[in-house]
């Protein structure tokens, strides 16, 4: 493959494709019906979504492969509603639909022509994009969510590269939708590094620590031993 930026995002989705079938295995069935990090999901409910997911996202591959529009999904209520139903599925059945999803979604990815990569879909959010996205999509997805199984994986787990691609990506979606507060995030592990979100009509505050712990602050998973400058962390808004 020609394109590093999308060979190094493949990378990362089948890593953490990898990392969060080895948390899924490490589960009793009767621990899918406990709370997960995410409010109001059980891990049911979050399989089903990782299962599920990697389903909407093959659509947007199909897209790309034959210039067929396939959505994510068709419409938000229909995406909750398919999360619902799949939380009701046996363990069992939520352990293989995030398998043989993940694993269908892989053979799109290796089986795509190289230049259908440049392909645009829409996604669930209604950006267009290449399809070359859809690997940063994933592994968003599946390495955040590992995590939200609240069994013992963590933001220190990421690989370095991966948590600056986190923080870069978080803190562009927010300057380019003006979404406050100003921010100035100095990860205390990387020499010099900063990443910048400039609101007009706020002043920047600074907040410190390590990178994996402001990827953790910013992705919504709660704030751990950082500093901000004038005491109190700001108050952040939604990230996706």
């Amino acid at each position: 493959m020609n394109d590093p930026v999308l060979a190094q995002r493949l990378l990362w989705a089948r890593r953490g494709t990898a990392y969060f079938a080895r948390k899924l295995s490490e589960l009793r069935d009767e621990e899918f019906d406990e709370q997960t990090r995410l409010p109001g999901w059980t891990r049911r409910h979050l399989i089903a979504h990782v299962g599920y997911n990697a389903r909407a996202i093959a659509r947007l591959v199909e897209w790309a492969a034959t210039g067929v529009e396939t959505p994510m999904y068709s419409s938000p209520q229909a995406r909750a509603e398919e999360i619902e139903k799949g939380a009701t599925l046996r363990p069992f059945a939520l352990r293989a639909l995030a398998e043989h999803a993940a694993v269908h979604l892989n053979v799109l990815w290796r089986d795509l022509p190289a230049e259908r990569w440049s392909e645009k879909v829409r996604t669930a959010q209604g950006r267009i994009v290449p399809a070359s996205e859809t690997p940063w999509m994933r592994a968003r997805e599946v390495w955040i969510h590992a995590v939200d199984l609240d069994n013992g994986a963590s933001f220190h787990d990421f690989e370095p590269e991966l948590l600056d691609a986190l923080l870069a990506d978080v803190t562009g979606l927010w300057q380019r939708k003006q979404q406050g507060p100003s921010l100035v995030l100095r990860p205390t592990d990387r020499e010099s590094a900063e990443y910048r979100v400039e609101v007009e009509g706020s002043a920047p505050r600074a907040v410190r620590g390590s990178t994996a712990d402001l990827v953790r602050w910013v992705t919504g998973r709660g704030a751990v031993e950082l500093e901000a400058d004038g005491g109190e962390l700001p108050r952040l808004g939604r990230w996706l």
